[in-house]
């Protein structure tokens, strides 16, 4: 995220992203249709986190009007998403937050994330490029 955003680095770490989400995306489709009872869930978070990470992909690629924003919402809300799914999943175990109530752990990363999307948005969208 912090690289330089021309060709290069930012595109290379961007190709290594995207091929991991798909690997997650497929991931946690598998899963939940292989245990469907106890993880159905994962199918529907699968599908919505990942079309993110698509539409940030494509808006990369494409580059349509106001391409930027579609660009960086997509990849800033995937990287939410998998945030939230890595912490709910993993805040089970640290016992220091076993106390809290565990709804904090998935709107945490939105609270978070959410006004830093609106604000780079913001300013990408007034200079309309990177």
């Amino acid at each position: 995220m912090s690289s330089k955003k021309k060709r290069g680095m930012h595109t290379i770490c961007g190709e290594i992203y995207h091929s991991a989400y798909v690997v997650v995306f497929v991931t946690s489709l598998t899963m939940a249709i292989l245990n469907w009872e106890s993880s159905a869930y994962l199918f529907f978070i699968g599908i919505f986190s990942y079309s993110f990470a698509f539409i940030g992909y494509v808006a990369g690629k494409k580059k349509w009007k106001n391409w930027t924003v579609s660009h960086i919402s997509g990849m800033l809300g995937s990287y939410i998403a998998i945030c939230t799914a890595i912490l709910v999943v993993n805040v089970s175990n640290i016992t220091i937050f076993n106390e809290w109530n565990p709804l904090i752990f998935w709107f945490l990363p939105s609270i978070i994330g959410s006004p830093l999307i609106l604000l780079v948005g913001k300013k990408y969208k007034k200079s309309n490029s990177i």
